[in-house]
């Protein structure tokens, strides 16, 4: 009963302050809450009648030994708003966006969609050392990226393209990074797809899996801090919600009342491993009352309902100073990244089913074409102009030199420690000596 009372209170406005707590600021003798008064006698309970008074739970007694059972929160439901024919299945739930928003959504889909599979494809040729696709989840994250502000805050983990995408981040860039030539706004440092914008809000992403996230409710924090009418979104796959960071990103979010978004794309699939051996839970979903905080589950591949979840979250969020919890499920086509081969444990067949059956991006085009904002001469036209943007992008990245080798030393610290000074001479003086076995000159000057 407690829990279905506290499942009824997802999505609920407002708050309400619970018996102890009230009991709490009545108290006389609390720091910072009331003068000290002389002490009271201890209220006694005669029967398990009385509600009990413990500060760490809002409870009742019972006299019947009885250990929850784990699937006390069970089958939250999937909310969404088209089928997979792109058909409204609620029409008060239609968020009525404008022709032209929804083809931005499209457009964004689908031209990240082309970006990976040249991308893919180059490093398979040995033209990049790494890739990661998206294929599958483009509509997590435009869904997503579309229902915030501009200033809003991004956390990645790394495959969150599509929010850069949404958010005009120029092809060009999006090459320099996975090349690491002269025009990468890191240099040259980082893993390809290790993207970062700061003009766009989005911090850059680092590999090990989780550590935005408390990163990220620090920032959410700040924003709380400054009044600064503006949140945080984190996203990270269900995977990565296995990690100590997310516990404690997950916490502190809600004893700070901090105005962030919790994204979680669960694709089925921590790199190799199931959902069916991460967890015995009910998602991550689930986890959210655990914590406090309010949470519901979205059709990750219905474009409209991560949409319509991402802003009524966000409204939230700002009016109110607390943490939302959305779980977009959807699935991972693509392998984990160009290291891994998912033939080793799924089937063709369960790939092909996605693909072809339940893809965000075949979902969107059918409630275009529905709409008759779209059609398929529209469709080929869309196709060869976006290839062409991409393959523009691309030859331009790779005629690109690379970043002078003296910029591995740069931007740590104001001044130089003597250690990274010797370091940065020996460097100059090997090069000096043996400079003629290294491919100098496809690097800056």
């Amino acid at each position: 009963m407690v829990v279905a009372m506290s499942l009824a209170k997802i999505w609920r406005p407002g708050r309400v302050l619970g018996q102890a707590a009230l009991l709490l600021l009545r108290r006389p003798g609390v720091r910072g809450l009331a003068r000290s008064q002389p002490s009271r006698q201890q209220q006694q309970f005669p029967s398990l009648d009385d509600k009990p008074q413990f500060p760490g739970a809002s409870a009742e007694f019972v006299d019947k030994l009885e250990f929850i059972q784990p699937n006390v929160i069970s089958g939250i439901p999937i909310y969404r708003v088209m089928d997979r024919q792109g058909q409204i299945i609620n029409p008060s739930e239609d968020p009525h966006l404008p022709q032209e928003e929804v083809l931005k959504l499209y457009r964004s889909m689908t031209l990240l969609n082309t970006m990976d599979r040249i991308l893919y494809e180059s490093q398979r040729q040995g033209r990049i050392s790494f890739y990661m696709t998206n294929y599958g989840e483009e509509g997590t994250h435009v869904g997503s990226a579309a229902a915030l502000d501009r200033t809003d805050l991004v956390f990645g983990q790394y495959r969150e393209a599509g929010v850069l995408m949404y958010r005009d981040y120029p092809l060009e860039l999006f090459m320099a990074q996975c090349y690491g030539n002269v025009n990468d706004p890191g240099k040259g440092r980082q893993m390809p797809v290790h993207y970062g914008c700061k003009e766009r809000h989005f911090v850059t992403i680092s590999s090990p899996l989780a550590t935005q996230i408390p990163q990220a409710v620090g920032a959410a924090y700040a924003a709380k801090r400054a009044n600064a009418n503006r949140i945080v979104i984190c996203y990270f796959g269900e995977g990565a919600a296995s990690e100590g960071d997310a516990h404690a990103g997950f916490n502190f979010a809600a004893t700070l009342e901090c105005p962030i978004i919790f994204f979680c794309r669960n694709n089925g699939y921590a790199i190799s491993t199931p959902t069916s051996e991460q967890y015995r839970g009910d998602g991550i979903a689930a986890r959210g009352p655990g914590y406090g905080i309010l949470s519901i589950r979205v059709d990750g591949n219905d474009v409209f309902a991560v949409y319509n979840a991402t802003k009524e979250a966000r409204r939230r969020a700002v009016a109110e100073n607390q943490p939302f919890l959305i779980e977009a499920m959807t699935y991972r086509i693509g392998h984990h990244s160009t290291s891994d081969d998912s033939s080793a444990y799924r089937s063709v067949d369960e790939v092909n089913y996605w693909d072809k059956q339940d893809h965000p991006i075949s979902r969107l085009r059918l409630y275009l074409l529905s709409q008759g904002w779209w059609d398929e001469e529209q469709e080929k036209a869309w196709r060869k102009q976006s290839r062409k943007k991409v393959m523009e992008a691309f030859e331009q990245a790779e005629r690109k030199l690379k970043p002078n080798p003296n910029l591995l030393f740069s931007d740590v610290y104001q001044e130089m420690p003597a250690q990274l000074r010797r370091q940065q001479e020996s460097l100059a003086r090997h090069l000096q000596t043996y400079g003629e076995h290294y491919p100098l000159d496809h690097f800056d000057k």
